[in-house]
């Protein structure tokens, strides 16, 4: 699934290519893209056209864009395989395109949402009364992401130790700290010298501020490859993929030798998905 640095790419692609376009027609081709909205394709359709779409923003892994005068707003979660693209017109339709809006001015290009899985999808949502970025109601739980500037690092901390947890499914806890998935949780914990297991409770403040810092590098320096592609589903707006998976010192180098001592690198079964670390640079705590 894409984290916020693959998010953030999309995010910006839309910002450039569709905010303050009026949608002049949408089509739905497959329902399912559309399943988050109750009322279905044809009600989808008709609260969308007419209307002018703001800049695009985002929430951890959400994007949404602003919808008329502002109170209500289009939400994109990209699921496994959702792709958002802006395309001319005459362009072949992708095999797996599921949405198409169409834009009442002569840029000449479309928004193409694209989804192989049909995991992810569109729908339409009142945002939260009085909340400065228009946040969708229905994502009102998700915690600012730690690239957001009102991000709140002490609470940070003092929420992790009292959660009762470990490391590694506090940064993928949505509602605690947004757009941390397994990639970027497994480079920031290699960066910091942290096993995935190591209970929140033990975490001093100095510790969750190097956390912090090395999250925010990590992800900064993703934006700056565009994100991470191991495969053609993971795209921008334009079609083309990311590159940091080149730069990748943890995720998916089981065997290899870790980059700081050279010991090999482990993988371990972890919620159903895996671990990458360093058994020596990351040692697991003694409670384990």
């Amino acid at each position: 699934m894409p984290e916020l640095p693959e998010v953030e790419v999309v995010r910006r692609g839309l910002e450039r290519w569709v905010g303050g376009r009026t949608v002049a027609a949408v089509e739905v081709l497959h329902p399912r893209a559309i399943r988050r909205h109750p009322a279905g394709p044809v009600d989808f359709a008709a609260q969308l056209t007419g209307q002018r779409l703001g800049t695009a923003r985002r929430r951890g892994k959400y994007l949404w864009l602003p919808v008329g005068e502002g109170n209500r707003a289009v939400l994109a979660h990209l699921g496994m395989s959702g792709q958002l693209l802006v395309q001319p017109p005459a362009a072949p339709d992708e095999k797996h395109l599921r949405i198409r809006i169409r834009f009442a001015d002569t840029e000449g290009t479309e928004l193409r949402f694209v989804d192989q899985r049909t995991f992810g999808g569109l729908s339409l949502h009142d945002t939260v009364p009085g909340d400065p970025d228009g946040l969708p109601d229905v994502i009102a739980h998700i915690a600012r992401d730690p690239l957001d500037p009102a991000f709140d690092d002490a609470a940070f901390h003092a929420a992790l130790r009292r959660r009762r947890t470990t490391v590694k499914r506090a940064l993928l806890d949505q509602s605690l700290i947004s757009g941390v998935g397994n990639i970027y949780a497994d480079e920031a914990l290699w960066r910091t010298r942290l096993h995935y297991d190591r209970p929140t409770a033990t975490l001093t403040r100095p510790r969750t501020a190097e956390l912090l810092l090395h999250i925010r590098e990590v992800m900064n320096e993703a934006l700056a490859a565009g994100g991470t592609s191991f495969d053609s589903l993971y795209v921008n707006v334009n079609g083309q993929s990311g590159y940091f998976d080149r730069s990748l010192d943890a995720y998916g180098r089981e065997d290899e030798p870790c980059r700081r001592c050279g010991t090999a690198m482990r993988r371990h079964p972890w919620m159903n998905r895996s671990s990458y670390f360093c058994p020596r640079c990351q040692r697991p705590p003694r409670a384990a």
